[in-house]
């Protein structure tokens, strides 16, 4: 039987850096779990805006948020949510609310610079939208590096034949060049995914003949975890992990490159 390897991004493959904004007090938090947040509350959604966050810097940091998404017409996907949330719902809340500015986004600069001087992989942000209040309440700015055997492992597993894919909820550019930057087909890259959609990528694989190992780190990968043939949670990044995870997954490893060690 053939055998595929699902690779969830930020956290699994990433080591991750994140600066949350708090835009009603304007607290800055960088030991936060954005998905454990979310997780916590009743009607949070997590918000992926599909754009070169960089380009914010060259815009009036006070700026509202809503403005900038219909001047440029930026598309957007809800990665994570505790409820049903549809995007139109969505949309009508980021078209319309006047709390959040540009510089909720650019005021973590400064920080992910100091972690990632060129926060050249991954770079992106984030909306945490408040579905009952219909505000904006949390901005997610986060950059990454790769965890150091990364390239080893991916390279391990495709010499013995098996297919390499990535199912991530961040934003669609950075998936597809992280999928170059392994030598992993774009069609195999799938960005801005759902808790959902990354359960699907592992049915359909499973539906094409293929025995499938989902490897994540996060609530977003659950799904997955239950679907998959094998199911591996990753410590690496060294947060603290949610119990949902620890009941669900088959293997819990420490450095990626244990995943090439389970037969499966």
């Amino acid at each position: 039987m053939r055998k595929a390897v699902v690779f969830d991004n930020s956290g699994t493959l990433i080591e991750r850096y994140r600066v949350i904004k708090d835009v009603v007090n304007g607290n800055i938090f960088t030991d936060i779990n954005s998905l454990d947040l979310i997780d916590q509350a009743d009607a949070l959604a997590l918000v992926v805006l599909q754009f070169n966050t960089n380009k914010l810097l060259k815009l009036d940091e006070d700026t509202l948020i809503s403005d900038v998404i219909k001047q440029f017409n930026i598309d957007f996907d809800i990665s994570f949510s505790t409820k049903q949330v549809s995007k139109s719902e969505v949309k009508e809340i980021l078209y319309n609310e006047t709390s959040s500015t540009i510089a909720d986004i650019t005021d973590g600069f400064g920080i992910l610079r100091e972690k990632i001087p060129h926060m050249e992989l991954c770079n992106g942000s984030a909306l945490i939208v408040d579905m009952d209040l219909g505000v904006v309440a949390y901005t997610i700015t986060s950059a990454g590096k790769f965890f150091p055997r990364v390239f080893e492992t991916v390279e391990t597993l495709k010499s013995r034949g098996m297919e390499i894919y990535i199912a991530s909820g961040d934003r669609k550019g950075a998936i597809n060049r992280l999928a170059n930057m392994l030598d992993i087909p774009e069609d195999n890259a799938y960005g801005s995914v759902s808790t959902r959609e990354k359960c699907e990528v592992v049915s359909i694989l499973q539906d094409a003949g293929f025995k499938v190992m989902m490897v994540g780190d996060g609530l977003n990968d659950l799904l997955a975890f239950k679907k998959a043939d094998v199911s591996v949670l990753t410590i690496e990044q060294q947060e603290e992990v949610s119990p949902k995870m620890m009941d669900k997954t088959d293997y819990v490893i420490e450095d990626i490159f244990e995943v090439t060690e389970i037969d499966f």
